[in-house]
């Protein structure tokens, strides 16, 4: 079934892929019709327009986040499809998934896509900022229909995103917390070694106590316990870095008047100094 399940993947991300190149061109006409319909009277003549101005390369503007945002959305889609009807199936009370009827099937895919657009809208958000490129340049001092993804993308964050200071309090608790859980999902096997090292009576060295868990327990084993330090992770990393942000803000503020109250001392022991000067040549 495993074996199935990563086959079934492996092929509709192939056939993704596929369709990302075969309609690349068709879709980059789609964005621009849609965007910037007083510029072309027609599909065919924004077809034409854009392949003498842009060549070849204009008409495949953006393929790379399409098929970036192809494999994630197929990606999260299949896997949280499975994941969806289990959870309809416990919800109408169902024995097994076979026994969902279209609606309820229906119903799984639905609550599956909503998932997927998570992963789809922000490569979407690159795909056709690439494909408007030149019509969205036309006023810009510097030329920047040559930019790729990874340059768009920096500078999407750099110009439109906003800093740790400005998002508040709730987005600093969520920031916070998914930074948390991704950073223990990703060192969670070294832990729970970690954890055996600590507690075994032998001398075995790393390697081979991770032989022996993979060995007995399978690879599963080196999630054991997963749940619950996301769970204590989330909220946990959400408070440190409110907490943090709430002192770093503290220590500003005492830094400025420590800063003011210092150069008032000096300001005051340079006048007590010309006093004495002036006294001194008295």
């Amino acid at each position: 079934m495993k074996d199935f399940v990563g086959l079934s993947l492996c092929d509709s991300e192939i056939g993704g892929a596929a369709c990302v190149f075969v309609g690349q061109p068709l879709d980059t006409i789609k964005v621009k019709m849609q965007t910037f319909p007083n510029l072309y009277k027609n599909s065919f003549i924004c077809f034409k327009e854009t392949l003498v101005k842009e060549g070849f390369r204009g008409l495949y503007a953006g393929t790379v986040p399409a098929l970036a945002a192809n494999i994630a959305e197929n990606s999260v889609l299949f896997c949280a499809y499975g994941v969806c009807q289990n959870a309809v199936k416990f919800l109408i009370k169902k024995d097994d998934v076979l026994d969902l009827n279209p609606l309820e099937n229906a119903t799984a895919g639905f609550f599956a896509a909503f998932f997927s657009s998570f992963s789809l809208c922000p490569t979407e958000l690159i795909k056709c900022r690439l494909q408007a490129m030149r019509e969205t340049s036309c006023n810009d001092v510097h030329n920047r229909t040559n930019i790729g993804p990874w340059s768009l993308t920096k500078e999407i964050f750099r110009t439109e995103g906003k800093s740790k200071d400005e998002i508040g309090l709730f987005r600093t608790i969520i920031a916070g917390g998914i930074g948390g859980v991704s950073f223990w999902v990703a060192i969670f096997p070294a832990d729970v070694i970690k954890s055996r090292l600590q507690i075994s009576k032998t001398n075995d060295s790393t390697i081979e106590v991770t032989k022996q868990l993979i060995r007995k327990d399978g690879f599963r084993a080196l999630y054991k316990g997963l749940g619950p330090t996301v769970l204590r992770t989330f909220p946990a990393s959400g408070a440190l870095f409110v907490a943090q942000d709430q002192i770093g803000l503290v220590d500003s503020a005492l830094g400025f008047w420590i800063r003011v109250d210092g150069f008032k001392t000096l300001l005051v022991m340079h006048r007590q100094k010309s006093v004495a000067g002036i006294r001194g040549m008295d």
